[in-house]
């Protein structure tokens, strides 16, 4: 059976493929969404810390001889910690001033974090095992689905939606919120603003750091492997709307969708596929959302 020239295998299988990389741009762009939506910071560095994250998930395993399963703790909890430090020492400093200074200084950080990597692991890529249990391949009639992959697509979207709930739905997210939106009303109860602020940009780095231990099985790592996914991630964000958690969410894992159909019917476009959407969206949405 074909579909418009393309046999169905082919096309579910794509679709399957799209959807495995739409986890890594939705758990990415939740992050990013996080920090811009409640901080207001345009954070550039934010496929660094997806990129520390596969690289300390690798350190682990390389100096220490630490599984893949405790690096899906520790790495990202060592990236949130550097989140924290970036945080109280120079984007803290920002949030006054315009989106640019931001993205500037987030930029310079890109920068500093990829050179120093660079500097003692060179750009080669370097490969990290898949844990035993999750090796093989699951037969899903139409294709035989690498079973990491299957693990891959599921953990991120326990998480991204997890993290929806927490932030829209709990008490927690609530004070968070309203931390961000009126600080000088909820200081008044007793709660620390900027330290509820540090967490909350640590989250979101914490997030990327997530997907950047998730990706090491799959992808080589190495310093620059942040930079390609970070170009799709923004655009992920802009179409998903600036600041809604739900629309990075399923505008992740639509536009890898997008990709997989792309590729199945006219692969030459596939990456740029995304980035045309991203173009229509902007040129669609009303001038005060662009503004945002």
């Amino acid at each position: 059976m074909e579909v418009f020239g393309v046999p169905l295998n082919l096309l579910l299988s794509q679709m399957m493929l799209g959807l495995v990389n739409g986890s890594f741009y939705a758990m990415l762009s939740l992050g990013l969404c996080i920090i811009f939506g409640m901080l207001d910071v345009v954070n550039f560095a934010h496929g660094a810390m997806y990129m520390m994250g596969g690289f300390f998930t690798w350190m682990l395993s390389h100096y220490l001889g630490i599984g893949y399963w405790p690096s899906l703790i520790i790495a990202p909890l060592v990236v949130a910690l550097i989140a924290i430090v970036i945080e109280m020492t120079v984007v803290r400093k920002l949030y006054a001033l315009h989106h640019v200074y931001g993205l500037l200084l987030t930029f310079g950080l890109v920068l500093v974090i990829v050179g120093v990597f660079r500097a003692f692991y060179s750009v080669s890529g370097r490969p990290y095992s898949i844990p035993e249990i999750l090796r093989g391949a699951t037969d899903l009639k139409f294709m035989y689905m690498p079973t990491y992959r299957l693990w891959v697509l599921f953990a991120s979207a326990v998480v991204c939606f997890g993290t929806w709930f927490l932030v829209e739905r709990t008490r927690l997210g609530a004070t968070l919120r309203a931390a961000i939106e009126r600080p000088d009303l909820v200081s008044t109860f007793g709660i620390n603003v900027p330290r509820m602020i540090t967490l909350t940009f640590a989250f979101g780095a914490g997030l990327a750091a997530l997907g950047g231990v998730l990706a090491a099985p799959i992808f080589p790592v190495s310093p620059l492997m942040g930079d390609s996914i970070m170009l799709v991630v923004f655009a992920v964000v802009v179409i998903g709307g600036l600041g809604s958690l739900l629309g990075s969410i399923f505008g992740g894992f639509a536009l890898g969708l997008l990709e997989g159909l792309t590729k199945a019917y006219y692969p030459e476009a596939s990456h740029v596929s995304i980035f045309i959407v991203m173009m229509i969206v902007l040129l669609l949405s009303r001038s005060d959302v662009i503004a945002k």
